[in-house]
């Protein structure tokens, strides 16, 4: 099993779930959330939650999935709300939980990523908890096709849509019918442009980096390459092994965050503005004279990876980020091994923002799954 929890392996059966049985951690605060009576008049986000897992077991496409992608989509179900309670503000007298999606998503990685799930799987779990809202509303959103675009780099939109239609059946709500319209045309967008049970199509990976950063080109048309040099992004958690990586699998000079944290006697709890100043003006020399170059840092999440990707393509550099996935005891035990060590409070810290890069942001991105 995926997860520690039972996934109904007979898919004939729509009640194999004992919930009983079920009482993680996690839990608890969704039984005690309350949610808005207009959109989900069952009640608590548990209620909820039990509904769509009973909801998505009954479904044929479920059913008719293979076995590891029926519990990758369970599993999707049990922990799409997560974040609800973590969430949830009394605006007006009404119950919102802006947001739960994307921190369900980060919260669901780091759960899966302690348990020792394989990375693929838990990647796939969190990208469709991030995304699950989204066939509710796409088929009304003007940009449309690059969000359909962009989801199915990282999700199968048709695994999504059945996660999506087990939300809206899991629920009591005058307006579930419009919801499920809205995920059948979700479903008929997306297979109209080719990106149902496949990631959306690109003449090129530079086509492909254009586009996600502008607004007005057509994804179907070749964007000529000129770039100039490569920029080597190293992405992962302190103690995953980016410096080890580097010497063994690159000969280029190194923007290096430690290094420069060493020469300015700087913790990396304190204050990084200075460090972070001084890596981008190596980085711009190495920019100016189009020399390829490392950037060796955490660089854990989007935004922060964004700032620097930005730099890169203001000078015409292709952006390769090298992702390296390693397990969560051996992070702790490298960690232990370091020089300067990272407070473990500090790491878990960082959990909160871990966002594994994706092909919406560069020309390329490595994922090294590392073993224990």
């Amino acid at each position: 099993m995926l997860l520690p929890y039972p996934c109904p392996a007979d898919p004939a059966v729509s009640t194999a779930v004992s919930w009983d049985s079920l009482w993680e951690p996690w839990i608890a605060p969704m039984a005690a959330c309350p949610q808005d009576p207009e959109h989900h008049a069952e009640g608590d986000v548990w209620t909820h939650t039990k509904m769509v897992c009973e909801a998505l077991v009954g479904l044929p496409g479920w059913q008719a999935l293979a076995p590891v992608d029926r519990e990758v989509v369970f599993a999707s179900a049990l922990l799409h709300d997560i974040a609800k309670p973590a969430c949830t503000r009394v605006e007006d007298g009404r119950i919102r939980q802006p947001g739960h999606s994307p921190r369900g998503a980060l919260m669901a990685r780091a759960m899966l990523w302690k348990m020792g799930v394989d990375p693929v799987v838990r990647e796939r779990i969190a990208a469709l908890v991030r995304t699950h809202q989204i066939p509710f509303f796409l088929i009304d959103q003007d940009d449309a096709r690059r969000r359909a675009a962009q989801i199915s780099q990282t999700v199968r939109c048709d695994h999504l849509a059945l996660l999506t239609r087990a939300d809206a059946l899991g629920r009591i709500c005058r307006d579930v019918q419009r919801l499920l319209d809205n995920i059948d045309l979700f479903v008929d967008f997306c297979a109209e442009h080719e990106c149902l049970d496949r990631p959306w199509s690109f003449p090129s990976a530079h086509t492909r980096f254009v586009y996600f950063r502008s607004d007005d080109r057509d994804p179907r048309f070749a964007v000529h390459d000129d770039t100039r040099c490569e920029v080597v992004l190293m992405s992962g958690l302190p103690g995953s092994g980016k410096d080890h990586w580097i010497e063994h699998n690159l000969d280029l000079p190194v923007v290096s965050l430690d290094a420069l944290r060493e020469e300015l006697d700087l913790s990396h709890t304190g204050p990084q503005h200075a460090v972070i100043q001084a890596a981008r003006e190596q980085a711009r020399e190495y920019l100016r004279r189009a020399q390829s170059f490392v950037w060796n840092a955490t660089n854990l999440s989007r935004e922060m990876r964004g700032r620097l990707i930005d730099l890169c393509a203001d000078y015409g550099a292709r952006v390769r980020i090298v992702f390296l996935d390693t397990p969560y005891r051996r992070v702790l035990r490298q960690n232990r091994e370091r020089e300067a060590q990272v407070p473990v409070a500090a790491i878990e810290r960082m959990l909160a923002r871990w966002e594994p890069p994706d092909l919406t942001e560069a020309h390329q991105v490595e994922w090294i799954l590392q073993g224990d």
